[in-house]
């Protein structure tokens, strides 16, 4: 029996070639964007030589490229130290950083990808700085000086992480807790500088108020000397007064003589007084 072909077979052998070279071609070739960085590996090997944006060839079926993205990239990062008088200290960090493009190939071989890089590099390099950074000073200074506890973490960070290449752009700190006994003790300092001040306060109140009675205190006994004084010398005046008319009426019209406080004798000056003051 003899066997037919029909047109449609004849075909298949062509198309299929076609479309392979196609499917091919077009794995031969790789396109990066920009700020994306590649690295060819055949046959699970890492070529040297980054690949950065444009088209590139790379040998079909038995390569891959992977891609990195090298613009910047954040990722929160939390940590925990102990500082100088051995409190306990949380943050959490935001990290701003990029890959560098020189490196992508050391970072290809060693760390993979950049799920990887965060979990195995930047997590705990973040860790080991901050309780560098921590270790420097009390938790007291670590509030007052926020500035230098991250200006420390930045450096030891920036250092730590330029040996993988990853480039440390910015940090900021999220969060930073302490524990619950030093929020306790420095809300009771706290109340207590407050009591003090008020104590001040009252002090001062008091001795003003003090200072105010002795003033009074002056003022009045100031007063009554003066007074004093006065009624003495009106009243020695009145009592010259009342003997000088008692002797006149007594010796008739011509003044006499008056005998002064002391004992001594005035005579030959007229005594004017005005009888009006004068109770007989």
């Amino acid at each position: 029996m003899k066997k037919q072909f029909s047109f449609s077979d004849n075909l298949i052998t062509p198309i299929t070639l076609i479309v392979l070279t196609l499917l091919i071609g077009f794995n031969s070739f790789v396109i990066l964007n920009p700020g994306q960085a590649g690295v060819i590996s055949i046959l699970g090997k890492a070529r040297d030589g980054v690949l950065l944006e444009g088209i590139h060839f790379k040998p079909p079926l038995v390569s891959a490229v992977d891609v990195y993205d090298l613009t910047v990239q954040k990722f929160e990062v939390p940590a925990q130290s102990s500082t100088k008088d051995l409190q306990d200290l949380s943050a959490r960090f935001a990290i701003n950083f990029r890959l560098d493009p020189i490196q992508v190939v050391e970072i290809r071989r060693k760390q993979g990808t950049l799920a990887n890089i965060v979990d195995n590099i930047i997590a705990p390099q973040t860790q080991e700085s901050f309780k560098i950074a921590a270790a420097r000073r009390t938790v007291e200074e670590a509030i007052t000086k926020r500035n230098e506890l991250k200006q420390d973490f930045d450096d030891a960070l920036s250092q730590r992480l330029d040996k993988y290449g990853i480039i440390v752009l910015d940090t900021s700190v999220v969060d930073l807790d302490f524990s619950p006994e030093f929020a306790k003790a420095v809300e009771e300092k706290q109340i207590a500088e407050q009591r003090s001040k008020r104590a001040v306060y009252v002090a001062q109140e008091a001795e003003q108020t003090a200072q105010a009675d002795i003033n009074r205190a002056t003022g009045k006994a100031e007063a009554q000397r003066l007074l004093a004084e006065t009624l003495k010398a009106e009243g020695g005046q009145l009592v010259l007064q009342k003997e000088a008319i008692q002797a006149w009426r007594e010796g008739g019209s011509q003044m006499p003589k008056v005998l002064v406080m002391g004992g001594k004798e005035q005579a030959g000056v007229p005594f004017l007084f005005n009888l009006g003051n004068i109770q007989q």
